[in-house]
């Protein structure tokens, strides 16, 4: 199973009532959700395609092994997953985001 966890709270749409918060993605909604279980999080933080986590959260994702990514690398994997089904790498995900603005547009 991988879960990724990116660092939305480093930017300003990060901030969420006072709390600096992260998306929490993977390539599968039951893998997804596992994860979530495991690390504590209420299934009511799901946001249809990802969980929205506290910073607090966050450093537990990745104490239990979800891989740290970027905000722009999470936007892309999930635009990714949303078009092939699989978030993909992380390491290629910019790049294939610009290949598929460039084929679709």
């Amino acid at each position: 199973m991988t879960v990724f966890v990116d660092d939305m709270y480093r930017y300003r749409i990060g901030a969420f009532r006072g709390m600096h918060m992260s998306h929490l993605i993977a390539d599968t909604d039951p893998e997804l959700h596992r994860f979530a279980v495991m690390i504590g999080m209420k299934r009511e933080h799901y946001q249809g395609d990802h969980y929205d986590v506290p910073l607090s959260m966050r450093d537990r994702a990745i104490a239990a092994g979800a891989i740290a990514i970027t905000y722009k690398e999470a936007g892309a994997m999930r635009r990714r997953k949303v078009v092939e089904g699989t978030c993909g790498s992380p390491d290629e995900a910019r790049a294939w985001y610009r290949a598929w603005l460039r084929s679709s547009g």
